[in-house]
């Protein structure tokens, strides 16, 4: 009786501290209230799984798991996933569904641009090359992330490339990133800013956990996450700090891993860049934070950024408990950088132009931090 007595205290002690195996998001446990007319709960935590019940506007609910956004909640008979975004905790703190407004400051003009003959990576998993510029034309075969090409004409978002073996095609300039393609016109970084400071970029998912899957055009998250994260490391790079990718070829750090590694560098800030989904029609960017006194002034510098015209609205700032956030013992922030649900923000977020953007923003929002 006193073994077994022992045992349960040991795991007792074990759940009170926290100790649990890394997952696509922390276990939870709270209640929560259902902030939408009516609430469809699934059998799973994607928009496609099948519908098991509803909620009404008003229920109270547990949570008890999260996964990308996605909340496990028990009401009575009734139990399954629901998308966060239309649950309120009861205790009065913000849940993924919960923004904050903030006020924006002024965007920082750059210059971008390929030049022709210039050594060029491939961001994408699996890139086609195509016989034209244009899907319509054939196949010719296919590069694998990290693969160098040399750029040689760009006509109409495709460039005519050739392969480290000499054979030319066709390839879509959005899964290509040129050494030369970041030019940061921002005014050189004071001593508060930037320069010499040790950032950690998170490429989202990789390798098998493809995050969320695009609904009209099938892009795939990771794949996003990837390209994003490299420009966001060469403006960084480009006004004097220094960068370390948690990623940089398709592959899946764990979550432990992805959080340990700033505090092992002795980093100055982590961020991690996500692109998001919903199965409501929702628009934008939103930037998560967990601690308020170590993460919330560089999620909302980082988004107040965002919002400053580079082609997605932004929806503010909001408390997320994910396991990069709460296990990060540095500033860190979560950036999720529109919704691939949603037809015309998947479209947007495909380009080359909006991943620019988006990454010259976070980097003048991490500026912006460090001169506070």
């Amino acid at each position: 009786m006193k073994k077994l007595l022992g045992i349960a205290m040991l795991a007792l002690c074990i759940f009170s501290i926290g100790l649990q195996p890394p997952k696509a998001a922390a276990a939870v446990s709270y209640t929560a209230k259902v902030n939408a007319d009516s609430l469809n709960v699934r059998s799973e935590p994607a928009k496609n799984a099948v519908i098991t019940g509803s909620l009404k506007n008003g229920t109270v609910v547990s949570v008890t798991d999260e996964q990308h956004g996605w909340l496990k909640v028990k009401s009575g008979s009734t139990s399954g996933w629901v998308a966060g975004y239309y649950l309120l905790k009861t205790n009065g703190t913000p849940t993924a569904g919960t923004t904050v407004a903030v006020k924006a400051t002024p965007a920082v003009k750059t210059s971008t641009g390929n030049s022709m003959n210039a050594k060029a990576t491939v961001t994408a998993s699996s890139l086609r090359i195509r016989s034209g510029p244009g899907t319509s034309y054939s196949a010719l075969g296919s590069l694998k992330a990290q693969d160098t090409v040399t750029i040689l004409q760009r006509q109409n978002g495709w460039l005519k490339i050739r392969t480290a073996s000499g054979d030319t095609g066709w390839v879509s300039d959005q899964y290509i990133r040129s050494g030369a393609t970041v030019t940061n016109s921002a005014p050189p970084p004071s001593s508060g800013g930037l320069k010499g400071k040790l950032i950690v970029v998170d490429p989202g998912h990789g390798g098998s956990d493809p995050g969320m899957l695009g609904t009209t055009y099938g892009t795939l998250e990771k794949d996003l996450n990837l390209q994003t994260a490299f420009y966001v490391r060469d403006y960084l790079q480009a006004a004097g700090a220094r960068v370390e990718m948690t990623r940089t070829k398709d592959v899946k750090p764990s979550l432990a891993q992805r959080a340990q590694l700033g505090k092992t560098l002795g980093a100055d800030a982590f961020v991690s860049i996500h692109y998001n989904s919903s199965p409501k029609k929702i628009s934008g960017t939103l930037t998560f934070f967990y601690s308020e006194s170590t993460d919330l002034k560089l999620a909302r510098a980082i988004e107040a950024r965002l919002g400053q015209g580079i082609g997605l609205k932004s929806n503010g700032v909001s408390f997320g408990d994910y396991h990069i956030l709460r296990e990060n013992s540095i500033p860190s922030a979560l950036m999720e950088l529109g919704f691939l649900s949603t037809p015309s923000d998947e479209a947007v977020a495909r380009t080359a132009s909006y991943q620019k953007k988006a990454a010259q923003a976070i980097a003048n929002g991490l500026a912006d931090y460090f001169r506070r």
